[in-house]
């Protein structure tokens, strides 16, 4: 087999219990995003677009359908000779089959995975956020530094510092303390949750943390607490483009509504940096001559009759006549009956709105409907 400079592991065995029914039966990193998508083929297209040809995908809750939609790993070109997505449930323990124990555990069921790349270095990503980056890039900054870790960060706003993972780090961007979610935080340098490790440093660190018995075997708690304690090289990589964490109703929504409003910081038409993702066979869109289209998104398949403003419209969703659809996410076949009103609302897919109802409202928290109505 032959050896690799570096590959990817992808975490998306989360719940995503914030999604609500969104995540009822399918994992989070499956979930519908921008019109044809879905999450994780952010990371996969990041992977593709980087030269990364291989990738192990470490599933978990609700992975039926996300295990065989990235076990088509030709929808991102990984389908070569010595190249390939995989996909890595939790292993088979003496008592039965168990689960993941952390972000951590994931990797180190894995080992013998990795070992037979035997890469130089190992990138983790999270297989639920929404951006576009070069890993590349980054594995040349890590190598530049002589790192034993590097970690993306992300400036946010100051005030918002403590809802994060903190990376405190010197002006030439070696990182000296990590502060989980600190009350005042030290400086604005945010966690992506993107690692690059050089491996034999990882798989040792692995393997010391399972003998640590109140070990939570996470990376933010455990495994990069103690390559500080250790006097690593550890540094930050400045990421500067569109990076989003969609773990909420209304994060989703905002990032749905990114592809409208600032589309020149997430522009899914990019050919430079394409996002790939299943290709459904699907007649055109149909406009309607009474339809009214302001500021939208609309996908392959859709027909609309009636007015669409500032919202974002999946495969195959209808809008029938004299119906309105306002600043809302409508996913895949959604049909919304003549008359009705849709308003701040994610409708998840093949759900009917039927005949003259009002379903959200112009202010106040976004709304799912997961059901008829």
């Amino acid at each position: 087999m032959r050896k690799h400079n570096m590959i990817a592991m992808i975490l998306a065995g989360g719940r995503g219990s914030r999604l609500f029914d969104l995540t009822n039966k399918v994992a989070k990193p499956a979930v519908y995003f921008g019109g044809k998508y879905r999450i994780i083929d952010f990371p996969l297209s990041n992977c593709a677009n980087s030269n990364i040809q291989v990738i192990g995908v470490l599933t978990q809750y609700e992975s039926v359908l996300l295990n065989s939609y990235v076990a088509q790993d030709q929808r991102w070109g990984l389908d070569a000779k010595d190249s390939g997505i995989y996909v890595l449930p939790p292993r088979e323990k003496s008592e039965g089959f168990g689960l993941y124990r952390g972000t951590a555990d994931a990797i180190t069921q894995n080992i013998d995975f990795v070992d037979q790349y035997e890469p130089d270095y190992v990138l983790i990503l999270s297989g639920d956020h929404i951006y576009k980056m070069d890993y590349d890039a980054m594995l040349e900054d890590h190598k530049k530094n002589k790192a034993d870790l590097t970690v993306a960060v992300l400036e946010v706003p100051l005030k918002d510092a403590s809802r994060f993972g903190i990376m405190n780090a010197h002006p030439d961007g070696q990182i000296y303390e990590f502060e989980e979610k600190p009350k005042n935080p030290k400086s604005n340098l945010a966690s992506m949750g993107i690692y690059i490790f050089s491996w034999p440093q990882l798989k040792k660190a692995l393997q010391d943390d399972v003998l640590i018995e109140d070990s939570e075997h996470d990376f933010g708690k455990n495994i990069i607490p103690t390559f500080l304690s250790e006097k690593k090289r550890l540094f930050a990589y400045r990421f500067k483009g569109y990076w989003k964490d969609v773990g909420t109703i209304e994060s989703l929504w905002e990032a749905n509504m990114d592809l409208i409003y600032h589309r020149d910081e997430i522009n899914l038409g990019d050919s430079a940096w394409k996002i790939y993702t299943e290709d459904i066979t699907v007649p055109p869109q149909y406009i309607g001559p009474e339809a009214s289209i302001e500021n939208a998104y609309i996908n392959q398949g859709c027909e609309v009759e009636g007015r669409v403003v500032n919202s974002v419209l999946f495969t195959g969703v209808k809008v029938e006549a004299g119906a309105v659809v306002k600043d809302s996410v409508l996913m895949p076949f959604t049909h919304v009956k003549k008359g009705a009103v849709v308003q701040r609302v994610i409708v998840a897919d093949d759900v009917c709105i039927s005949e003259d109802v009002v379903v959200g409202s112009e202010s106040g928290e976004i709304e799912l409907i997961s059901q008829n109505v």
